[in-house]
């Protein structure tokens, strides 16, 4: 178990390392300072643009007032697409992903930058935070809820998501109010572990672990109120303090990799060399493509995505509303 001692040394060395990132914001040129009623979404990105509108018609209609960007050296439009949101802050770094502590020294700093003792929605650009009712009720009653019960971070488990039908038929492009969940509307309903330790809860499985061997944690905290006592830690999915890793779930992060396009994707993050341990889970993916370009992605547990209702019902969640909250049925 990590000590206090510990835990104030790995802060400490985070806070050094955050300091070298060397963010820049790139648009708005004045920096903007966050109100006491904003909810700020701090999120990275690269070469996303479309996810993009699909993402901030999602967030924004949850209640996300404020969009906190690190554009990664995008090459397809991304930066373009954010300078013209005006609800939208963009940050740049001279730095890569893998040299900002694969993005944590970014968001660490981000969080400094706009301000202690507040919540932050944490995701990438391909997590789409879905709860019961949440097309219903707002980020702010979430939050208030979260706060009556003292819990100070939302966990939340990433599910991947995959066409029902041809993956080399499933485009996806964004255009015309079109939702990722459309095209990749299939995820695995069972096949994952759950393990709890000192540190934090794990969850391994689904369409990755089925289909390609890769034994990624899932469990991750998109709903975080930010303190001096917080830091990403080593590893996204074991943020410090500990003790905050043990809330109830709440809800689940769709997570969209799988397209049509999904092969090219694999090999152009194989090749930037910037994810860990040497991209080895897109390596595990690129053998099984390389063995079988014909990747079949359904099996008889998959479920479609219908509504956000259908997680509390299947066990991925719980509720965080009763029947007395009002907006929308159960």
């Amino acid at each position: 178990m990590l000590t206090w001692h510990g835990t104030r040394k790995s802060r400490k060395r985070i806070r050094s390392l955050s300091q070298a990132s060397s963010l820049g914001l790139a648009s708005p040129r004045q920096f903007r300072v966050l109100a006491q009623d904003d909810i700020p979404l701090v999120f990275l990105c690269r070469n996303d643009r479309r996810l993009l509108p699909s993402f901030f018609s999602h967030y924004r209609q949850l209640g996300v007032t404020r969009f906190i960007c690190v554009d990664d050296q995008s090459t397809d439009g991304t930066a373009e697409y954010l300078t013209a949101q005006a609800d939208t802050d963009l940050w740049a770094s001279p730095l890569r992903y893998k040299d900002a502590r694969r993005g944590k020294s970014w968001r660490e700093e981000l969080f400094s930058i706009y301000g202690f003792d507040r919540w932050y929605l944490n995701v990438d650009s391909d997590e789409f935070l879905i709860y019961d009712r949440c097309f219903d009720i707002p980020l702010p009653r979430l939050i208030a809820r979260l706060e009556e019960r003292s819990i100070r971070r939302l966990a939340a488990p990433m599910i991947d998501m995959y066409p029902s039908s041809d993956i080399s038929a499933a485009e996806f492009t964004g255009e015309e109010g079109q939702m990722p969940w459309q095209v990749a509307d299939c995820y695995d309903r069972d096949g994952y572990t759950v393990v709890r330790n000192a540190r934090f809860q794990r969850i391994r499985g689904g369409a990755r672990k089925r289909l390609f061997g890769s034994n990624v944690d899932l469990m991750k905290y998109p709903l975080m109120f930010w303190d001096k006592e917080c830091s990403l830690g080593e590893n996204i999915h074991q943020p410090l303090p500990y003790q905050r890793n043990f809330s109830p779930i709440f809800g689940v992060l769709l997570h969209f990799k799988f397209f049509s396009d999904y092969q090219e994707r694999v090999q152009e993050a194989i090749a930037s060399g910037q994810h860990f341990g040497g991209a080895q889970e897109y390596v595990k993916i690129m053998q099984k493509i390389s063995a079988d370009r014909e990747v079949e992605f359904g099996y008889p547990g998959s479920v479609h995505f219908l509504d956000p209702g259908q997680f509390v019902a299947q066990g991925f969640a719980m509720s965080p509303f009763d029947r007395s909250d009002g907006g929308g049925h159960v």
